[in-house]
């Protein structure tokens, strides 16, 4: 099997965001000069995200009606306490990782390795920590074409300033240490205060656990789960996570030498490949994708895909709405 089949940039190209090819943003968020968050990197895959530096890469911008983005970092560096304003999901690709919920990242903590899934509500302070002995990559989900701004801890902002950031009300970061001032007619984001923080969730071991799914542990349910040499399995959706996301997201495994069926589905469809290789297919044009590749395919489009290796290939799957949709063989 060669190893590219796609010889010269094409439509089906544009609908990829390749591992290798992820462009990282090193200061997307207040907190990246703050000592053990400063080695982290940032990436907007689909959607605007929540970057708070305008310079950050937006790989493919089209609305999903989800965002998806990537952090991938060291050993030990952190990515300090925040919320959101929609859900945000992370599934994990590579490493080991603690995710720490409360103003203090003392309220709750849960450890996750590859393949498992977390699914943080809003209106909670959470963190999260590469406590591994090598780079990890977390892939993501966050809810609505728009997921807002991020509402850090009180102390995110001490830290920031002795660092030389200052977070503007609009969501955009100012670097004094570059020589950046704040813009005429621009106000700064005012501290978070303790009203705010009062009015947060607290979430205890027993309600974290609650949002998260381990390895192996998903239901079998999904539109390809009858087919031969191929498994799906739902990890949010109508079950096993079931509050509303926007969005469902389920593990697709295929067996080697397995091709799921030229099909098309009515709404945004995502792919992430977690491990194996993969020739899709997608209007006639063919191309392989490998182990932390992102694909995205237009509405109503004709794909397939078949596992190109002797080992099963594992695939994440994202599509719109909050229903399992169905599926038009073509």
């Amino acid at each position: 099997m060669p190893d590219t089949i796609v010889q010269e940039r094409s439509k089906i190209e544009d609908r990829i965001v390749r591992y290798a090819e992820l462009e990282p943003c090193y200061d997307a968020f207040i907190d990246t000069r703050t000592p053990g968050s400063d080695k982290k990197e940032n990436f907007t895959i689909i959607g605007p995200g929540v970057s708070e530096n305008p310079n950050q890469h937006v790989h493919i911008a089209e609305p999903h009606g989800f965002n998806i983005g990537g952090a991938r970092q060291p050993p030990r560096c952190t990515n300090s306490q925040h919320s959101h304003e929609t859900v945000e999901v992370f599934y994990v690709h590579t490493g080991q990782w603690r995710f720490d919920l409360g103003e203090n990242a003392d309220d709750a903590q849960i450890c996750l390795g590859p393949g498992d899934l977390i699914s943080i509500p809003t209106n909670v302070f959470r963190g999260f920590t590469n406590i591994g002995e090598s780079d990890g990559f977390l892939w993501a989900v966050l809810g609505g074409d728009d997921p807002g701004h991020v509402l850090w801890a009180p102390k995110v902002f001490d830290m920031a300033r002795d660092y030389g950031l200052i977070l503007l009300e609009d969501g955009m970061l100012i670097d004094i240490n570059k020589g950046e001032k704040v813009p005429a007619g621009k106000a700064v984001m005012p501290v978070t205060t303790e009203a705010q923080v009062a009015a947060l969730d607290v979430f205890g071991n027993a309600e974290l656990e609650a949002c998260v799914i381990r390895s192996g542990a998903s239901v079998n349910f999904g539109p390809f789960n009858t087919l031969n040499g191929i498994r799906e399995t739902a990890l949010i959706g109508p079950k096993p996570i079931d509050w509303s996301h926007g969005f469902t997201l389920s593990e697709l495994d295929i067996e080697p030498g397995t091709t799921l069926p030229a099909h098309s589905l009515s709404v945004a469809d995502v792919y992430f490949v977690q491990s194996g290789k993969i020739i899709v297919t997608l209007d006639g044009e063919k191309t392989i994708l490998t182990a932390g590749d992102t694909i995205t395919f237009p509405i109503g489009a004709t794909r397939s895909l078949t596992n190109a290796n002797d080992v099963a290939a594992r695939l994440v799957a994202v599509r719109g709405g909050d229903n399992i949709p169905e599926v038009e063989w073509t």
